[in-house]
């Protein structure tokens, strides 16, 4: 939470915490690296659940496993993966769509399928981070700082986290409490913690690469991911990995636990557990005030984290089923901040000291709901309550302030703010298929409604830690700043596809919300196919899009505070965010448009290519950046106490708003391809690639007539995220052994770097653009097959080392901040590799 992360991770040893994981690794000392995705069970519920399927996706619905193209996919026998990829029925979606038919390879609008394989081949321990080396148009943040870099978000074509709609099971899924809040392309972000659910839960993931608020509702603006959880009713599978950074940093130990049983031959449960520790790098450079290696911000935090969840359904007549989901995880985190000098407080630290920000996450969400089929109706029935609680604190550190007053403090500091963040959604929704005799295929009519409850809260700290100018790094919140924030959101939509020839298909959907605090809003969608033959067919979308403010947006306050200056965020309402010009917010609103061409020359071989165009207008992002007087006025004015001896022009204020239009164009191309060698094995090619650009078409001016963004700002818009990434590799399997090897390229990136020496030092106007050219990342997994249970494998990722260029010294904050931390690159940690061990029965 500090305004300047130009840091360094611990090299300070502390042990390794292993805590539960050294109770599951005896039990997984062997294990496999592949586990084939789940193929659903041969129970009756799992064959009727197709008949009773409803609009969206369901909670046990079994997939058809299919041609997916496997990005990294070792296979226990050398026969598998061609046929596999030579079926002609592939992956059943149930994303994008409310035909309870449809296939991804036949969709009208581009969706990638992630299978469970292919999650376990990244050697990833985080489903996060194991996405983002499967799918180009997925990026993420090297690196957050503060309470933020405790919880793992994504974006989908170059937009924000706030922008992509995460949904499990086709269910909503709450967003975590913990703002994204220190600058970068992901500040003002509210995301979904998606690593708050067990990888090993997951059977598949869709990802819509489309516009979906006609479909979905808000935040749906660049697409969907849609994780559906495993079903399986008779299976036992586990996985171990664990590894570190070529640095010698960094010890990351993932277990997983993933086991499914039948409930007397009418349905399944399905349960999953987590464990994974992550130790801190350190990647900061010399501390030109000490000349030491003794800032040790730059870096991973230290993370343990355990989740379990579950899935189940049970057909409690031909005609009815219960089903249910749930997740819970707790995650504990600690991150660096900037070192103290002796100087601060040398009657407690008299060598100095190195602030720790703090955070504990509870997340829980729960589902249960009925379907089924009633006078040729499916219907569906279901309830959502999901939370995230966080207490965030801060150790090793001291309240100078409070030391002057009364000659004590404490140096650790919890909490100093909590969040709450509730999310209570309940869906009804109805669908049938008409034969109407002058279409060429079934008419499918679905009908639905939702209601919303969300609430947020913010919670004050201990008194110590909102005294004067707060802790070193971070000021507590007082009560001035708390709030209980809620509102209702009610919608109601409509879908209907078709045929209207046997290869002309056509989806149009809308969708009417109303929301308390921001009004109503109507988005629609048409969607169309059309396949000349088996081997070509073209396809098209355009729809209209909204997204709402968030109550954080609306109600969020913080202060952060580095050696030199601090950085506060002001509720847009408040009586010190007015003085800065602020204005109220309003929704964001989309036009979203797609063109593609699918190609299948040769049976083995598919090819996708679609180009899309999001325009946005009122994008909603921190704005009105202020420095100087003019922001301490602010700051104090909003009960906020800033410590002695700062540089004035380093202290900044700002808030949410409707700061920028903008339009994003790209393309992105897929294609696979399995080659046959025989004696020598079988090799499945596989491509992917991502271009995006971001202009800025028009920028606000706030209440005191000035720009809301800056040139800063607007290179997180613009700049920051790659303006294309390809993965291109291929996968080597015979008999018992497979080698998979993926090269990754990100393109350049330019960052705005702040001044820290010369005559623009701190200046909030001048920037310098920094590029980062092109990199690549090569990952490669060595797999074999010990037995039909029992797989192995060793990998490295980014196996050459790779990383950022080191940014100039003239913007090298305290000579720590070597690396551009914020842009969405390949990284500054290096390469990092991994044993891993999988078991499935």
């Amino acid at each position: 939470m500090e305004p300047y992360a130009r840091r360094h991770a611990s090299r300070r040893h502390r042990g390794v915490k292993v805590g539960h994981a050294a109770l599951l690794l005896p039990l997984l000392q062997s294990t496999v690296a592949f586990a084939s995705p789940t193929t659903g069970s041969n129970s009756t519920l799992q064959q009727d659940s197709k008949q009773v399927a409803t609009a969206g996706a369901h909670a046990s619905r079994p997939a058809t496993r299919t041609t997916v193209a496997p990005a990294i996919a070792a296979t226990p026998s050398k026969r598998q993966t061609a046929q596999a990829l030579q079926q002609d029925d592939e992956q059943v979606i149930v994303t994008g769509t409310r035909d309870p038919h449809q296939t991804a390879r036949k969709s009208t609008s581009p969706v990638l399928v992630v299978s469970s394989r292919q999650l376990q081949q990244t050697g990833q321990a985080d489903l996060r981070d194991a996405l983002t080396q499967l799918a180009p148009s997925l990026t993420r943040s090297t690196m957050n700082i503060g309470n933020s870099n405790m919880t793992d978000a994504l974006q989908l074509r170059g937009l924000t986290p706030n922008q992509t709609l995460v949904l499990v099971n086709g269910k909503r899924r709450h967003t975590t409490s913990v703002m994204t809040d220190y600058t970068g392309p992901q500040q003002g972000s509210i995301p979904v913690d998606i690593d708050m659910i067990p990888v090993s839960a997951v059977d598949h993931v869709e990802i819509l690469q489309d516009g979906a608020a006609a479909q979905y509702g808000s935040d749906a603006i660049a697409g969907v991911i849609n994780i559906i959880l495993k079903h399986s009713a008779n299976e036992l599978t586990m996985q171990a990995v664990n590894g570190g950074y070529y640095a010698g940093d960094g010890f990351t130990s993932g277990e997983s636990v993933n086991w499914g049983t039948d409930l007397g031959g009418r349905g399944f449960f399905d349960l999953s557990a987590e464990y994974k520790y992550m130790d801190h790098t350190d990647r900061g450079g010399i501390d030109n005030r000490t000349g030491q290696y003794d800032n040790h911000i730059m870096g991973n935090p230290r993370i343990q984290r355990e989740t379990i969840s579950y899935n189940m359904g049970y057909r409690i007549t031909d005609a009815i089923e219960f089903y249910s989901f749930a997740s819970y995880g707790h995650v504990n985190g600690e991150s660096y901040q900037n070192y103290r000098l002796p100087s601060v407080l040398p009657q407690v630290y008299p060598q100095g000291f190195s602030p720790q920000i703090s955070v504990s996450q509870n997340d829980y969400s729960f589902t249960a709901g009925f379907r089924g089929k009633k006078f040729g109706w499916d219907w569906d029935l279901s309830t959502t309550y999901g939370g995230n609680v966080a207490d965030v604190g801060m150790f090793d550190t001291v309240n100078p302030d409070l030391y002057a007053a009364t000659g004590h403090t404490p140096t650790r500091f919890s909490p100093m703010m909590t969040f709450n963040d509730t999310q209570w959604t309940t869906d009804a929704g109805v669908r049938r298929s008409f034969d109407v005799p002058v279409l060429a295929g079934p008419l499918n009519f679905a009908l639905g409604a939702q209601y919303r409850y969300d609430t947020y809260q913010v919670g004050a700290g201990e008194p110590a830690s909102y005294y004067g100018g707060g802790p070193s790094a971070d000021d507590g919140l007082s009560p001035m700043s708390a709030s209980k924030n809620y509102r209702d959101v009610t919608a109601g939509y409509l879908d209907v596809s078709t045929h209207l020839l046997k290869n002309w298909q056509i989806d149009l959907a809308g969708r009417f919300e109303h929301y308390t605090d921001a009004g109503n809003t109507e988005t629609g969608k048409a969607s169309m196919r059309y396949d000349f033959n088996k081997r070509v067919g073209v396809r098209g979308t355009i729809s209209n899009g909204f997204r709402a403010p968030t109550l954080a947006e609306e109600h969020y306050s913080n202060l952060g505070v580095s050696p030199t200056g601090a950085s506060g965020i002001l509720p847009v309402d408040s009586k010190s965010a007015i003085l800065l010009g602020s204005k109220p917010l309003r929704p964001e609103r989309s036009m979203n448009y797609s063109a593609g061409i699918v190609l299948n020359p040769i049976d083995p071989l598919h090819i996708s290519i679609d180009v899309y165009q999001i325009s946005l207008k009122h994008r909603i992002t921190l704005g009105g950046v202020y420095n100087g007087q003019q922001a301490i006025d602010a700051l104090e004015a909003g009960g906020f106490g800033l410590p002695s001896g700062l540089i004035a022009d380093d202290v900044t204020a700002q808030y949410f708003a409707n700061t920028s239009n903008t339009r994003t164009r790209g393309m992105d191309i897929t294609a696979n391809y399995l080659t046959h060698f025989g004696k020598f094995g079988d090799v499945a090619w596989d491509l992917a690639i991502n271009l995006n650009k971001t202009t800025i078409t028009h920028v606000d001016d706030d209440q005191n007539g000035q720009p809301l963004l800056n040139a800063l700002y607007r290179g997180f818009l613009t700049t920051y995220t790659p303006k294309n990434k390809e993965i291109v590799g291929f996968t080597w399997s015979k008999g018992a052994w497979s080698v998979g090897v993926h090269e990754i390229r990100y393109g350049k990136v330019t960052s705005q770097q702040q001044y820290v020496t010369g005559p623009y030092a701190y200046s909030n106007t001048v920037y310098l653009p920094f590029n980062n050219r092109p990199k690549e990342a090569t990952n490669i997994l060595v797999s074999y097959q010990i037995t039909p249970s029992w797989r192995v494998g060793l990998g490295a990722n980014n196996l050459f080392n790779s990383k950022q260029r080191r940014v100039p010294y003239s913007t090298n904050y305290l000579g720590v901040q070597r690396y551009n931390f914020d842009v969405q690159q390949i990284g500054f940690n290096g390469g990092y590799y991994y044993f891993q061990i999988n078991y499935r029965r």
